[in-house]
């Protein structure tokens, strides 16, 4: 088993990162294999619309399209993010934006968790903007035993904030369970359950 993390911080090894690490140490700790993938510091073009995906971005090229084929090889995913202006930094929201949609069915049954990473303020905002992602495609959603955040202007600070990086340990321990769980389900015959086809497609101006 494999779980994808996404550092969204344009810092590769900033208070994200290492709020990010805290989690990795522990899914390596039950044999999950880990990596993490840094988007932050790239020029992410954000979506067009132009609804010519076909499982990739065929709009623009680029660190969008290897992580949908990361993606789709990993068994969870975990995303990372600092908050700018008590929201997720506009290059992770552009990137997830074209990653989410263009990467098609790839997500549905995988669990995923988001953290939000702040200096002091916006968590919780940045986590209802974050946590929609994985809502929206049918993704278990890995709980933890506070608010999945940690504080610290850098990653010196992190492990002063001893609650927040225990709740990173206590996600990690939950998503290693989801991921045996799962996989014990589809040994035994239970796999997600597929959605509804055709699929309802409904426009509120009538």
């Amino acid at each position: 088993m494999k779980v994808l993390l996404i550092n969204g911080s344009p810092h590769p090894h900033g208070t994200t990162r290492r709020a990010l690490d805290e989690i990795a140490g522990v899914l390596e700790g039950h044999q999950i294999d880990t990596e993490i993938f840094t988007v932050g510091q790239k020029t992410i073009h954000g979506c067009i619309g132009c609804g010519k995906c076909d499982g990739h971005c065929t709009a623009f090229d680029d660190e969008v399209n290897e992580a949908i084929d990361k993606m789709a090889q990993a068994d969870g995913l975990i995303i990372g993010a600092p908050v700018y202006f008590a929201s997720p930094n506009g290059t992770v929201i552009s990137f997830l934006d074209r990653m989410f949609y263009a990467g098609g069915g790839i997500f549905a049954g995988k669990p995923a968790a988001c953290v939000a990473v702040a200096r002091r303020a916006g968590t919780t905002a940045s986590l209802d903007v974050l946590l929609k992602y994985p809502l929206i495609k049918g993704m278990p959603v890995i709980p933890s035993t506070y608010w999945p955040m940690v504080f610290g202007a850098n990653a010196a600070d992190a492990p002063r904030d001893e609650e927040g990086m225990q709740v990173m340990r206590n996600l990690g321990h939950n998503m290693a369970w989801m991921l045996k769980l799962i996989d014990q389900g589809k040994q035994n015959g239970l796999p997600f359950p597929a959605p509804e086809k055709p699929r309802a497609r409904t426009n509120f101006i009538s």
